[in-house]
């Protein structure tokens, strides 16, 4: 049986998180998850732009924040004030992290820059993500998601044979590079626990979307040319039958994913099985891997005609039972009522004060049996008081005169 205890690997460890919107903010929630005690530092009228609060009137879209911001504390400060500035060096002394993702040179000017962190705290984890490297020829740019994933390729990569190119519709470019940092501090938190040392991180979207693009750069190396699109297909064209094939009714997403692999020939024989065409199997023109590539035209039908017959849940249980990858194409709606996905807890309903019964994603990896259990993203402010006063031992007094002196705290 696991309890609370079993998810707080990082019980002790101190964030300073000045990040915003998704790169950033991802890679700093999975530091909460995994039980690190994470501190957003925002401006106290609109707090971290993720938020879409407009002031003087009501928050348009609260569920962006809320999705890359659970389990984390907020804390308001004018950093624009001398005095806020200190402050926030001083939670700086207290971190084991600090994480930003400011627009190029914006960090610096605040005076918060490693240099500058780093006298304060030589074993401070300080880490910066950006759109482009340092020496880029871009690198002063602005980036989002979508430039990340034009710059890095998988645009590039996805979409349908001979048209033109799509951007894939989950956030590779912001959510992938957090994750890669993320990965990146725990073992910079390891070094530094045992020798003392801090570093900085730094980690390029674009640079980052390389990561996602090992398969075709390999499919690249063998062929000497740019990967084409070839959004129906997989492994580089080089399996087939393999691909999305349309079911019934015929709505939107109504297709199932079917793989047979180069790499096991029983794939094709199984599914030549499955849809009752056992003749296909020593079928001149699909008697190899090669054969089957180079007569997909011929073959894509059939498994098509079979396909259509069928929901595509039906479709995966056949073809998922014989041992054969197979995958529904789900929809979120579909995926967001999938009670199985709540009973295991992958999906959790976060008990927010303002958005109660916010059903979100948690974190995927099951510790002793379990995930981690959610807690609400924070108010902007929230933590004000908390923050200051267990992390600089301010009293009720002290802090009290930041908040009049607009300082720290709501604006």
């Amino acid at each position: 049986m696991s309890n609370s205890a079993d998810y707080d690997f990082l019980a002790g460890v101190r964030v300073v998180d000045f990040t915003q919107f998704e790169a950033g903010p991802s890679c700093t929630e999975a530091l909460a998850w995994l039980g690190a005690e994470v501190v957003k530092v925002e401006n106290p009228k609109t707090g971290d732009p993720g938020r879409r609060l407009r002031p003087g009137q009501p928050d348009d879209d609260p569920y962006y924040f809320q999705e890359f911001n659970a389990n984390k504390k907020s804390i308001t400060v004018n950093l624009k004030a001398p005095e806020g500035l200190a402050l926030v060096k001083d939670l700086l002394r207290k971190a084991d992290i600090a994480v930003e993702n400011m627009a190029p040179g914006t960090i610096e000017r605040l005076g918060l820059g490693y240099d500058e962190v780093k006298k304060i705290n030589p074993g401070i984890i300080f880490c910066q993500v950006k759109g482009f490297g340092e020496g880029s020829p871009y690198e002063t740019n602005l980036a989002f998601d979508m430039i990340a994933q034009a710059m890095g390729g998988t645009i590039s990569v996805t979409g349908e044979r001979g048209r033109q190119p799509v951007k894939p519709g989950i956030s590779l470019g912001d959510t992938g590079t957090g994750m890669t940092m993320a990965v990146t501090i725990l073992a910079a938190l390891r070094k530094r626990d045992k020798s003392g040392e801090g570093c900085r991180l730094q980690v390029a979207m674009q640079d980052a979307m390389l990561h996602y693009m090992r398969t075709n750069f390999s499919t690249q190396a063998k062929s000497g040319k740019a990967v084409e699109r070839d959004g129906t297909r997989s492994g580089g064209g080089s399996n087939a039958p393999s691909g999305l094939y349309p079911c019934a009714p015929g709505g939107p997403n109504d297709y199932v994913w079917i793989m047979t692999s180069r790499g096991n020939p029983e794939h094709w024989t199984r599914l030549c099985k499955v849809i009752g065409r056992e003749d296909l199997v020593n079928d001149p023109r699909f008697a190899t891997p090669a054969l089957r590539v180079k007569n997909d035209a011929e073959l894509d039908p059939i498994i098509s005609a079979w396909a259509k017959s069928r929901t595509k849940f039906e479709a995966m249980k056949l073809v998922g039972g014989a041992s054969i990858p197979a995958g529904a194409v789900l929809d979120t709606m579909e995926l967001q009522n999938d009670k199985s996905f709540e009973e295991r807890g992958i999906m959790q309903v976060m008990e927010h004060k303002d958005y109660p019964g916010f059903k979100m994603s948690s974190w995927p990896v099951r510790i002793n049996g379990k995930p981690p259990r959610i807690k609400a993203s924070p108010r902007l402010g929230e933590h004000t008081d908390d923050v200051l006063s267990n992390w600089l031992g301010l009293n009720a007094a002290a802090i009290s005169k930041l908040k009049a002196d607009k300082i720290a705290g709501a604006a």
